[in-house]
């Protein structure tokens, strides 16, 4: 009865500390790939001109009032002009437009461009699997990500280069607008020209889910020159240059615009990742809390048992330091035992669910019969930090929920514990 006893308490300090690992190591793994799939599509010196609220501020983070400005494709001009400015792009994004190639079609974006500049600033992602992106492009060029043209992920072509594929969106915005024809289905067919390489998970830039068309084209198939955001690339990607090209922009444009750069969305990520780190392992440590409670629960209980062992110990000449001693050294290695096993399932737990949620990308409803791979994959991370620190919690907690029963213990008279029954 004892060693169950003995066991069920271990349990309880293995659950606590498999709950920290699991927790804290899936989320430092989550968000290493996050922070190296902005890395991948943020390069550290360049800027993203926007109407909307930005990504938050921060060391070159501007963020815009509320206005009803509007962001147009020859804005570039002013911010070309700007000092230490290299080049900048304007991009149109359409979002929930579909692409055909054949009888099967997709749902997805697509991005207007300059393809000779968004080449030069995305240098490392904008790049072609076999043909060279065409940097003179007509109107019916397009380039396609990775897991447009292999949504499957498995061989099976949606579409390939010199291909003809169809592309329409639902232009909902007519003026006048007639009672019975609201919408009009715009649509025209281009031919791709190059199929990006794989670029793997998200990130700000190009994208395996996305379709590339010129501006030019952009502007006329959309019927606008607004765009979503201006990409901007520095001469370098000193905080000074950032802080100073991105206060120009933001006078040049009356405060009208948001102006953010990537090594704010990189500290941004981090802050948010740390407060989740800690709110995760504040709930893990809830459940080691517990898990103390009832080992007091069971050391008392040990020593109503053994009161009259320690009684006849103590008559025997034993000191009290020892007998709590001997109650702090089963804690100890309670703990010990419980932090060591713990670390251990809370390693293969993490792996688990990390196995389950990778991987599962998502830019194609259900109704397109085909499944987004290539998404994501969070490999758990346990830092030395984390296992040391789980380590420590577990032998602590332990220790410290033994001290009263411990020191109750030795208090005990030889005397009355003799005689107790």
């Amino acid at each position: 009865m004892r060693k169950l006893r003995a066991g069920l308490t271990t349990l309880g300090v293995v659950i606590g500390i498999a709950a920290i690992v699991a927790l804290l190591s899936i989320s430092q793994g989550l968000q290493d790939s996050i922070t190296e799939q902005l890395q991948t599509g943020f390069a550290t010196n360049t800027l993203i001109v926007s109407t909307g609220g930005g990504f938050g501020m921060g060391p070159g983070a501007m963020t815009a009032t509320e206005s009803d400005f509007k962001l147009l494709v020859n804005h570039t001009r002013i911010i070309d002009e700007i000092e230490d400015v290299d080049m900048s792009a304007a991009v149109i994004q359409k979002p929930g437009c579909y692409i055909r190639s054949g009888e099967r079609e997709l749902t997805l974006t697509v991005v207007g461009v300059n393809f000779t500049k968004y080449s030069n600033i995305y240098s490392g992602t904008f790049v072609a699997e076999g043909e060279e992106i065409p940097l003179n492009a007509e109107n019916e060029t397009v380039v396609v990500g990775k897991r447009v043209s292999d949504p499957w992920d498995n061989g099976t072509l949606f579409c390939d280069v010199n291909e003809n594929v169809e592309i329409k969106w639902t232009n909902i915005t007519s003026i006048p607008i007639d009672p019975y024809f609201i919408s009009r289905n715009e649509t025209y067919t281009g031919r791709v020209v190059a199929v990006l390489k794989e670029i793997g998970g998200f990130g700000i830039g190009p994208s395996d889910f996305s379709v590339y068309i010129p501006t030019s084209q952009a502007q006329s198939f959309f019927g606008t020159d607004e765009c979503n955001s201006i990409i901007v690339r520095l001469e370098n990607d000193d905080e000074a240059t950032i802080g100073s090209v991105s206060e120009a922009i933001d006078e040049a444009f009356s405060g009208q615009v948001s102006v953010t750069s990537s090594t704010a969305v990189l500290d941004i990520m981090s802050s948010v990742f740390s407060t989740v780190e800690l709110f995760l392992g504040g709930i893990a440590a809830i459940s080691l809390l517990v898990a103390g409670i009832g080992i007091m629960n069971i050391m008392i209980v040990s020593l109503m048992e053994r009161t009259r062992e320690i009684g006849i110990l103590k008559a025997l000449g034993m000191k009290s330091r020892t007998v709590l001693l001997i109650f702090l050294s089963e804690a100890v290695i309670v703990g010990l035992m419980g932090a060591a096993i713990g670390i251990a399932s809370g390693w293969g737990l993490a792996h688990v669910v990390a196995r389950i949620f990778s991987g599962g990308g998502g830019f194609m409803p259900a109704g397109n019969r085909a499944a987004a791979a290539g998404g994501m994959t969070i490999t758990p991370v346990l830092t030395p930090t984390v296992f040391l620190g789980a380590f420590a919690f577990g032998v602590i907690v332990s220790v410290i929920f033994a001290l009263y029963p411990a020191w109750r213990a030795s208090k005990l008279k030889p005397v009355e514990a003799l005689r107790y029954e």
